[in-house]
């Protein structure tokens, strides 16, 4: 084995174990793989402080559109909050375990077009008050898999789908994830809402008199709308363009900043959510530096497999070592590494959101145990997209277009 990979994974082991420390041990983890290929090996673009340099030239666009991606969707997720649609969305739930049922869908929709941990805790923050405090563990791992299932097929759901985004796999390319997902929900929704309703049924106050703050709504469909819409004119007009500047990131923010008139955004959330934000992308940098020609095939079987590893280890590197290999089904991947964290409290971003809100799930033995639905939800998700659409590898757009690009100026 690599010792790049061993480098790696003991990383990703001291990110398991060390939860409160995660950006010292990402920033350390990606120093010994620099300074190993530095001093031994090289890198692939050179040797010593050239070949370094040039790495950086070569990812810095994928590393600022991710960094300008997760602060700005941090803003819009706290004005959805803001906007009291959450406060207001519990007055058309059922009250029997359906109610439950019909919360994890809103968590699942919700997390379509948000962050999925803004979407986890905000289910959460619905649950807490709809069961007056007394939330099973097994409802907690269904808020965290419907969150995960919601941005599998969503390149602006979840962080694993935005970098296959911003790296040019076009949203259609995950789109189909949903085919499993919706599955997944089904098995998890059911199991978790007759769990809670037996364990602490519906209880609905009359919170009907929130007002909706349509000004803020505004502002997060104009974030998503310059986002989505760059992303779109750049692939389609200017694909030669897309890899030398961060057009995404930098629409989003230019979108963030002229709205500032219409409602003041959450500036103070901005430190932390920066400090997380470099904790990823060290990740992603460290898995750019690993030797991904000497990885096994991409399969339908290594990809399922990839949904349980990513249940103990952070699903961002995953990904990321995923795009710079190639050759994955973009949706079965997203469905894979997304969905599969949720089979343990600190196997996603939303679990472990899920966890300072509700301390008692951070107990692996009760989650796995409670949550035993997650594991079985997974399992027929990937059943059902196998049967139906089968496996389609594909290679990542941009890539393709880059190496075309060059051919053309070879000839």
């Amino acid at each position: 084995m690599p010792v790049e990979f061993m480098l790696f994974g003991l990383t990703l082991l001291g990110v398991a174990t060390l939860h409160r420390h995660t950006l010292a041990v990402s920033a350390s983890g990606l120093l010994s793989i620099v300074l190993y290929q530095w001093l031994f090996t090289g890198f692939k673009t050179g040797a010593g402080l050239q070949g370094f340099i040039s790495h950086l030239n070569h990812e810095w666009v994928l590393l600022a559109n991710l960094l300008c991606l997760l602060t700005g969707f941090a803003l819009l997720a706290r004005h959805f909050e803001k906007s009291q649609m959450p406060e207001v969305l519990p007055k058309y739930l059922p009250d029997d375990w359906k109610g439950g049922f019909m919360l994890l869908v809103l968590v699942f929709v919700l997390s379509s077009f948000l962050d999925n941990i803004a979407a986890a805790l905000i289910g959460g923050a619905m649950a807490h008050q709809l069961f007056k405090g007394k939330v099973h563990i097994g409802y907690l791992a269904g808020i965290v898999a419907a969150s995960n299932a919601g941005g599998a097929g969503s390149v602006v759901g979840d962080t694993t789908t935005t970098m296959m985004w911003i790296a040019g796999i076009a949203p259609s390319q995950v789109l189909h994830a949903y085919v499993a997902a919706i599955a997944a929900l089904c098995v998890v929704g059911w199991v978790a809402a007759k769990q809670q309703h037996a364990y602490s049924p519906i209880i609905k106050d009359a919170t009907a008199t929130a007002h909706i703050d349509w000004k803020r709504l505004m502002i997060v469909a104009c974030m998503l709308l310059a986002a989505l819409g760059t992303n779109f004119f750049i692939n389609l007009q200017m694909p030669e363009q897309a890899d030398l500047f961060p057009w995404i990131g930098t629409a989003l923010w230019v979108a963030i900043l002229l709205t500032t008139q219409i409602r003041r955004h959450d500036w103070e959330i901005l430190p932390e959510t920066f400090k997380g934000s470099l904790f990823l992308l060290c990740l992603v940098m460290c898995a750019s530096l690993m030797p991904v020609e000497k990885l096994p095939v991409a399969t339908w079987t290594s990809t399922f497999a990839m949904g349980f590893v990513s249940a103990f280890f952070d699903n961002i590197p995953l990904t990321a070592l995923a795009i710079k290999q190639g050759g994955y089904d973009w949706g079965i991947l997203a469905y894979a590494v997304g969905f599969g964290g949720s089979m343990l409290w600190f196997g996603s971003s939303a679990g472990v959101a899920i966890s300072n809100m509700y301390p008692e799930a951070r107990n692996t033995q009760a989650w796995l145990r409670q949550g035993w639905h997650v594991v079985v939800a997974y399992i027929i998700g990937f059943a059902v997209i196998l049967t139906i659409l089968g496996w389609h590898p594909e290679e990542p757009h941009r890539q393709v277009s880059s190496a075309m690009t060059q051919m053309q100026a070879a000839t």
